[in-house]
């Protein structure tokens, strides 16, 4: 297990060694995050790298991943804890056939122990670790309902559940929590109120070229930047989803797959389903709008 970063330049040297290229400003508020103990929200479009930062800040910390996937009608059973009523009817079961008193008595009062308790990301977050507290990434909370915001707030503000069986588990240490949003909603004041908030937005092109150079080392420089520029543009056009930074690395990965050494218009419009996920915004892209990007990328180049 590691230390966690004493100052904002060495977490932007944790998150580089996991091979993740951040800016200043979300180094900074990552760094107040784990200095003050606070929740992380980042908020910003798909695929600009917001999941990504707990998975590194786990594994430079060596601390467990526990991740909580939003979706809607997600509830407490889902996310907090469930009773196994299936073994404890095995239980109430086997009570029975003993037919003694002692065996019942002793069954009402062990029928909501702790051995019967499912425990689900958020109640495993609070207890205890070996390697040290946690890292809780709760993905996507702008896909939930509003009802299981409200219930994380009591999470958020105490780092707390309370089991009415069990009473109130409180965390002995407190998980480093990082909270995503897509915002196909707004998230209610009061939780974004109990974090440190961040919008993540897409990189400039100098960083995303960056990006690339880390996670595809081997890369064709030219073809990189071809295919950094081409974004770039892609994401100043009218379109339903711009691409994200992972479609950048995927694109780049398909374009030597292909053996590719430059963007060219035949190789563009074969590959656009991997950079462009709706077919209105492919339709919108492909043929002559395409050979004029390269066009422009081409001269400018020169």
């Amino acid at each position: 297990m590691s230390e966690v970063p004493g100052s904002v330049d060495d977490v932007v040297a944790l998150l580089k060694a996991g091979e993740y290229v951040p800016d200043r400003s979300l180094a900074t508020v990552l760094y107040l995050a784990l200095a003050l103990g606070r929740p992380l929200f980042l908020e910003g479009e798909a695929g600009v790298g917001k999941t990504e930062v707990a998975k590194v800040l786990a594994s430079q910390l060596g601390r467990r991943l526990i991740r909580l996937q939003c979706y809607e009608g997600l509830d407490v059973s889902s996310a907090v804890y469930e009773w196994n009523v299936a073994r404890q009817l095995v239980e109430i079961r086997l009570a029975e056939a003993a037919d003694d008193d002692t065996s019942r008595d002793q069954l009402a009062a062990d029928l909501y122990d702790d051995r019967f308790l499912i425990k689900r990301p958020i109640l495993e977050a609070l207890e205890p670790h070996v390697e040290g507290p946690p890292v809780l990434l709760i993905d996507e909370l702008d896909r939930t309902d509003e009802p299981f915001e409200a219930y994380l707030l009591e999470v958020l503000s105490d780092f707390q559940v309370t089991i009415p069986e069990l009473g109130t588990i409180h965390a002995d240490a407190r998980p480093i929590v990082i909270i995503t949003s897509n915002r196909t909603r707004e998230v209610h004041d009061a939780l974004k109120r109990r974090c440190l908030y961040h919008w993540v937005d897409y990189p400039s092109a100098q960083r995303e070229m960056d990006i690339l150079r880390t996670r595809l080392p081997g890369a064709d420089e030219r073809l990189a930047w071809q295919v950094v520029e081409f974004v770039q543009a892609l994401r100043e056009k009218e379109l339903f989803k711009s691409p994200g930074v992972a479609e950048t690395i995927d694109w780049t990965q398909a374009l030597l797959a292909l053996d590719a050494t430059a963007i060219e218009s035949g190789v563009v419009d074969a590959t656009l389903g991997v950079v462009l996920k709706y077919q209105d915004d492919i339709e919108a892209i492909r043929g002559e709008v395409a050979d004029a990007l390269i066009k422009k990328i081409t001269e400018a180049a020169h």
